[in-house]
C-alpha cells in the first residue's frame, strides 16, 4: 500500500517543518515538561513516563506498519487486585491523571517521537498494535501517513464519537493533506483542548476498545 504525497508540502516540506517545530516546542515547553514530570513522580510514582508499542506509517516495501515505542506522561496508577491483575482503568485513573488527559499535557513527550520521525505533528492518532488486524481495508488507510500528535478526528470530535466516525475522518485527512488543513487542525485542537470537550467516549473512563467494524468495506 503506497501513499502518493499530495504536492510539495506533503512530499518535501511537512517532515522538515515537523522537525523544526517540535524541536522549538520541546525547548520552549521544557519548564512545563519538568514541572509535569515532577508532579507525576509525586502523585503517581515511578516510572514518570508511559511507553507502549504503537503502529506507525506503512512501509511500502514490506506493506507492514513500522512499529515504534510511544512516549507519554503516565496518568494511571499500578493498583492491582488480590490476584495481581491491574484494576480497570476507571479505578486507576486519578483526578490528576484526568487533568493531564483533559489538557493533553500527557501527550507532550510525544514531541520526542516526532523528532525521531515516528510521528508527525498532524496525522491520525497512533492506536494499539492489536487493532491492526481489526481494520477494514479502508480503515487501514489511516496508516498510509505518519501518526500525529493531533489529527482531524482529535481536533473535531476528539472522543465524543465512535470509532467508525473517527476512522472516517482519519482517511479523509490522508486524502487531503495540505499546509492549510494542518494549520486549521492545530487551531481546532487548541480550541477543543481549552474547552475540554470530548475527552472520553460517553460512558467510558478512557476509550472503549475497538473490536472491529461489522460491515467490511
Amino acid at each position: 500500500m503506497k501513499h502518493i504525497p499530495h504536492g510539495i508540502y506533503e512530499g518535501h516540506i511537512k517532515r522538515p517543518l515537523d522537525l523544526l517545530c517540535s524541536l522549538a516546542a520541546l525547548i520552549f515547553l521544557s519548564p512545563v515538561l519538568l514541572v509535569v514530570a515532577l508532579l507525576v513522580r509525586i502523585k503517581l510514582g515511578s516510572p514518570v513516563f508511559f511507553t507502549q508499542e504503537r503502529p506507525g506509517v506503512i512501509d511500502p516495501e514490506t506493506d507492514r506498519e513500522k512499529i515504534f515505542r510511544l512516549v507519554k506522561f503516565r496518568t494511571m496508577t499500578d493498583e492491582r487486585d488480590v490476584n495481581g491483575e491491574l484494576l480497570p482503568d476507571e479505578k486507576r485513573l486519578t483526578s490528576f491523571g484526568k487533568f493531564l488527559r483533559s489538557t493533553s499535557l500527557d501527550e507532550l513527550p510525544e514531541l520526542l517521537n516526532i523528532i525521531k520521525g515516528d510521528m508527525s505533528i498532524v496525522g491520525p492518532r497512533p492506536l494499539l498494535v492489536k487493532y491492526l488486524e481489526r481494520y477494514t481495508p479502508t480503515q487501514r488507510r489511516r496508516q498510509e501517513v505518519r501518526p500525529g500528535l493531533t489529527g482531524l478526528a482529535m481536533s473535531t470530535v476528539r472522543n465524543s464519537q465512535g470509532w467508525d466516525k473517527k476512522f472516517e475522518l482519519d482517511v479523509q485527512y490522508v486524502d487531503n493533506v495540505t499546509f492549510l488543513l494542518d494549520v486549521k487542525i492545530i487551531l481546532w485542537t487548541v480550541r477543543i483542548v481549552l474547552k475540554r470537550e470530548g475527552i472520553n467516549e460517553p460512558g467510558c473512563a478512557t476509550n472503549a476498545e475497538f473490536m472491529g467494524t461489522l460491515k467490511k468495506k
